[in-house]
């Protein structure tokens, strides 16, 4: 017999959003992992607030709705607040119930501000990461390092001279901007979008862009992100941001570290060598003399370094397509903290199976 298509709209509902969401669904452990790293950080969160005054959104339920940003690529926050609203499993994971209503877009961006002050995000991570189940995965001997370019929020059109002078892009949304017989440089000119943003490209034959750097250290067990930093796109920030990201691992022991041909150079390997850990970085012999000579490549492990390191651009292709490959973000600071908290969300997306299998 057919069903009559019939509208059936009740008053009121019995059935919570607990009840709604499968129990086999993939974001049920990544909740509970989130939620008990959240407890551990609420001392740190009491700081952030004033005593007196209007409650503001919970930090807890503004990082849950980040993360569901990230782990569903949803393209802005004002985008984000409308799927809060209709979205029974985005409100079941934030924590919000069936009738609570849903934050204005304005408000949730200035709420989140104030967690960009608090470093709330490296904090999120580190605190996800010093879990004691998912401590036990992280290898503390082998890691490896990379960097990658965000694309700032910004376009080519605003690479402007810094002391005012050149022509202005031609009227209309998108007007014309002629650049032939121009030279630009970091030096001399800025964007007027993001003055913090430098014109950069990775490689000979790659477009020139308005970017930033960010930069990850991989451990190679399980290959998860332990430490990540956002920098200015310069020709010398992934040596040095490895450098003070090997720096920053606790303990004094032999490790060693993965790289690809770019950390070919002198300064970086005596530079890791004076901290304590193995280079291991492909070779570089395009015209030139390799740093890496065989007290490094005769060992086995130099061989299982190369082939682990590959892994650490799974992290920037999932971080990119989770919103980004351009920014929607301005600043140093607010793109760091983004890039950040993205690196956990892609944490956390791996590590229900790892955990289960272990």
């Amino acid at each position: 017999m057919r069903g009559s298509d019939e509208r059936s709209e009740g008053l009121f509902s019995y059935v919570s959003c607990e009840a709604r969401v499968p129990a086999d669904h993939p974001l049920r452990p990544i909740r509970a992992i989130v939620d008990e790293a959240l407890e551990v950080m609420s001392p740190a969160f009491e700081g952030l607030y004033s005593k007196i005054g209007r409650p503001s959104i919970p930090p807890e339920k503004l990082l849950r709705a980040l993360l569901l940003q990230a782990f569903y690529s949803v393209r802005s926050e004002r985008q984000l607040m409308e799927q809060l609203d209709y979205n029974l499993l985005f409100r079941w994971f934030v924590g919000l119930s069936m009738d609570a209503p849903v934050w204005d877009a304005t408000v949730f961006t200035k709420n989140r501000e104030r967690l960009l002050a608090g470093d709330v995000a490296a904090k999120f991570l580190a605190t996800v990461l010093g879990q004691p189940k998912v401590k036990a995965l992280l290898s503390d001997e082998h890691f490896s390092v990379d960097g990658t370019l965000i694309e700032a929020w910004a376009s080519v059109k605003s690479f402007r001279p810094k002391d005012g002078s050149g022509e202005p892009p031609g009227p209309g949304r998108n007007g014309d901007r002629d650049f032939h017989g121009e030279k630009r440089s970091n030096e001399t000119h800025a964007s007027t979008s993001d003055p913090e943003a430098r014109l950069y490209r990775k490689g000979n034959g790659q477009p020139a862009k308005l970017a930033f750097m960010g930069h990850a250290l991989m451990e190679n067990r399980h290959a998860l992100v332990v430490n990540v930093r956002l920098t200015a796109a310069t020709g010398l920030a992934e040596r040095e941001a490895a450098v003070s990201m090997v720096e920053a691992i606790p303990g004094r022991h032999r490790i060693t570290v993965g790289a690809d041909k770019a950390y070919d150079t002198k300064d970086f390997v005596a530079n890791m060598r004076s901290l304590g850990a193995a280079a291991h970085v492909a070779q570089n012999t395009s015209n030139r003399r390799s740093a890496i000579d065989g007290r490094t490549t005769r060992h086995p492990g130099y061989t299982v370094s190369l082939r682990i390191r590959k892994r650490i651009e799974e992290v920037f292709g999932w971080i990119k397509g989770a919103g980004l490959r351009k920014t929607r973000h301005r600043g140093t600071a607010r793109v760091g903290w983004m890039f950040t908290l993205t690196a956990t969300a892609y944490n956390l997306i791996r590590l229900p199976k790892l955990l289960a299998a272990a």
